[in-house]
């Protein structure tokens, strides 16, 4: 493994070809259109979209999956690696928990993920939107597993408890980066924030939700080592951090940070053994990966579903 970043394939610039292993075919069948047209019906964004993810053909198409994305498709903040739109974000639609409840029932999943855009305009940072939308799947769906995908909350505990307190099965929180890179790619982000968001969520877990799983996701490719790869690895098990994801950085334009090297399929299969020899429970890792790629398998099927 002391070789792994030595025999990366460098991307050569803004406009690096892709390996053959990272080009996806694109698909649209009538599962896609169906998920496409729901979305749309009831005014609901998803990741997939915003985020330009490389999966959406799979997910909507083969799997009939999407990751919702609540409280607007406008971020306060400007990530130099997203592609979602930073601006002034509208108030928050008080219909949204409905809507995407009824998206959960439309597509009958058994395991629902939910993110958002960063809300920092917001005085409880959209908690109590993400909390109303975990209710409302559970009013409707009351055997979905919910996953949250949350945002930092600027490190304020209170938003961090009213979103625990509506018990998702998984909390997320990806931490993106390696420390080094934070400063030049996350705005308004630190690394020891992430850090003690996951440790609250463990102690929370501890106290008064033992079956809840947390997680954390890292983009590799944007310049980092594997040494700094593998101390993320050991900050988030030092936090009992239970599931890892790990992906390949794809700019979404020329705008955006450049790749600095692509990862082989080795690498990726290298960089999993080193997370499951450091004891997450579940790991996820190869370049098309994301935090919610495939997110129902992060979990043990037999993991209870909280009561409404």
């Amino acid at each position: 493994m002391s070789d792994l970043v030595q025999i990366g394939i460098p991307a050569r610039g803004k406009n690096a070809r892709r390996p053959e292993w990272l080009r996806v075919k694109i698909q649209s069948n009538d599962a896609f259109k169906e998920v496409d047209g729901l979305l749309g019906g009831l005014k609901l964004h998803t990741v997939c979209e915003e985020a330009r993810c490389p999966n959406i053909w799979e997910c909507w198409g083969r799997h009939k999956t999407a990751t919702f994305m609540i409280l607007g498709d406008i971020c306060t903040r400007n990530c130099r690696y997203c592609a979602v739109t930073k601006g002034r974000p509208l108030p928050p639609d008080p219909d949204e928990p409905q809507n995407v409840a009824a998206a959960v029932k439309h597509l009958q999943l058994a395991h629902a993920v939910v993110t958002s855009v960063d809300r920092d305009d917001l005085s409880d940072y959209g908690a109590s939107h993400f909390a109303d939308t975990i209710a409302a799947i559970r009013r409707f769906n009351p055997g979905t597993r919910i996953e949250v995908l949350i945002p930092d909350f600027m490190g304020n505990v209170e938003p961090l408890q009213a979103l625990l307190d509506a018990r998702p099965e998984v909390l997320n929180h990806n931490t993106e980066t390696v420390p080094r890179l934070f400063p030049k790619l996350r705005a308004r982000g630190d690394f020891e924030r992430s850090m003690q968001l996951l440790q609250r969520a463990d102690a929370y877990r501890t106290a008064s939700a033992p079956s809840l799983i947390t997680k954390s996701g890292v983009m590799v490719g944007l310049g980092e080592t594997l040494s700094e790869l593998t101390d993320v690895m050991d900050r988030l098990r030092a936090v009992n951090c239970d599931v890892i994801t790990l992906g390949q950085y794809l700019n979404p334009t020329i705008k955006h940070t450049p790749i600095a090297r692509f990862y082989t399929l080795e690498e990726f299969a290298e960089l999993r053994k080193a997370a499951l020899a450091r004891g997450f429970k579940h790991v996820e890792a190869g370049p098309l990966v994301r935090s919610s790629y495939h997110a129902a398998t992060h979990v043990p099927t037999s993991t209870p579903v909280s009561p409404g």
